[in-house]
This record gives structure tokens, C-alpha cells and sequence, in this order.
């Protein structure tokens, strides 16, 4: 079959437990290191599906790749390449598509609830799952593009995930793993550290730190559940 394109924006922002379960399941990918100057391919049927990761960088920014990017997402809805996206990759889609990104109310980092919708499409998507602890790190927010449907929520962030027919964009972090937990942690100590003193929706680096490796496993089965959703609209002939 055609490789999945993983497409990472930041050296610590990589795919992280998609490209384990990718692995598990014998299914081939690329990565696209925008981060590096990587070019943006034109073509989304050279691949079975593409996916977009996180980034320190706000889609309303001025990057040469951004625009590049978004024709890409919007050619591979229109001819039904599955799209997937974590954080920045899920606020790409909603531009692509239409919607807009502003900034959140506040800033969300650290672990915290995530609620299913309660509607049919957010039920074929996460099953019986109706609540699930995820990881969030983001100071902005999409809005749900015309024909999209918002799946999900949390405390501080009203649309969490959106579906549009075998197109999945998250707003949450279920590609997490400890070791990426504690890259991203030591990065931005600092600012973390401050924030978390005077916002509720920001936790402290010992608090994110907190039983990860038994957090980020729980996470890891939540995003195979999605994972796995995804990979049923992903054509596996050669």
C-alpha cells in the first residue's frame, strides 16, 4: 500500500504513538520534516492518508509552508484521502476547510477530561467511550467548518475534536508518549512553571509529570480506538 505521510513541524513535536501504532499494524509511513524545509507534496494520492502534527506555531502565521499545507488538506478531502490531525494539525484542517483559529480563553497544558459529544457521530468514532483523561498543550482554538461535526469538549476548550466523513481533527494530544511528554516539559519549563501559578488551566511540569508513563498508557489505548476508526477509511491495496 501507499505509505501514510506524517507531516512534523517541530523537531519535538513527531508522531509520537501514531507511528507505533502505524508500526504494531504493519502499515508504511513517511515523515515530512516541515521543521527541516522538507517540501510540501502536491499530490495527496501519492499517499494513503495524511497526517498532521503539533507545533509551537500558530496557523495565522506567516509561513511560507502554511498556504502549501492547507491547498493539500483541502485537495485531499475532495478526493476523500483521509486526513488526520493532532493540535496545530487538527487547526490546519479547520482553516483548510473553512473554519477559522482564534485564541482559546485560556491557555490549556497539562492533563485533563475530554467529554464525548453526545451524538452520533462522535459515538462511531470513540464507541461506549464517553469521558477520557488526554493531554493538551495550546493556546488557540479552531472553529467546526461547514459540513464537520464537533465530538468533543473539555473545561477549557469548547471543540476538542471534529469529524467530517473519515476526516478526524483533533484539538487534544492523544499521540503522546512519555518520552515526548518529557521533551516538551523540559522545553518550556520555565514558562509552564509561571503560568501554572496563575492560570488553573495550566499545570505545573511535577503535576504533568505525575505517573506518565501509566497516564500516557491509558492515553495510548483511547488513541488507538481512534487510530484504528481512521485506518478504516485508509485504502490498503497497492
Amino acid at each position: 500500500m501507499k505509505p501514510i505521510a506524517i507531516f512534523r513541524h517541530s523537531v519535538t513535536e513527531g508522531p509520537g504513538y501514531f507511528a507505533i501504532h502505524l508500526d504494531l499494524r504493519g502499515i508504511p509511513w513517511r515523515e515530512i520534516r516541515v521543521d527541516q524545509g522538507e517540501a510540501i507534496p502536491v499530490e495527496p494520492r501519492d499517499f494513503s492518508g495524511l497526517v498532521f502534527m503539533g507545533g509551537p506555531m500558530s496557523v495565522n502565521d506567516k509561513l511560507g509552508w502554511i498556504d502549501a499545507v492547507l491547498v493539500l488538506i483541502r485537495k485531499g478531502v475532495e478526493l476523500d484521502v483521509p486526513v488526520l490531525g493532532h493540535c496545530l494539525g487538527g487547526q490546519l484542517m479547520s482553516r483548510a476547510l473553512g473554519g477559522a483559529v482564534i485564541r482559546n480563553p485560556v491557555k490549556e497544558i497539562g492533563w485533563g477530561a475530554v467529554l464525548a459529544a453526545k451524538n452520533l457521530e462522535a459515538r462511531s468514532w470513540f464507541g461506549d467511550l464517553q469521558e477520557f483523561e488526554s493531554f493538551h498543550w495550546h493556546g488557540e482554538t479552531f472553529s467546526i467548518p461547514s459540513g464537520a461535526q464537533n465530538i468533543a469538549s473539555s473545561e477549557f476548550c469548547t471543540h476538542q475534536a471534529f469529524a467530517m466523513g473519515r476526516h478526524l481533527a483533533m484539538q487534544c494530544h492523544v499521540e503522546m508518549t512519555p518520552q515526548l511528554i518529557r521533551a516538551w516539559c523540559e522545553d518550556w519549563h520555565k514558562e509552564v512553571a509561571s503560568l501554572s501559578e496563575r492560570v488553573r488551566s495550566v499545570q505545573a511540569p511535577q503535576e504533568i509529570l505525575r505517573d506518565v508513563e501509566a497516564r500516557a498508557k491509558r492515553l495510548n489505548g483511547v488513541a488507538g480506538v481512534l487510530y484504528d476508526r481512521w485506518l478504516e477509511g485508509v485504502k490498503r491495496e497497492a
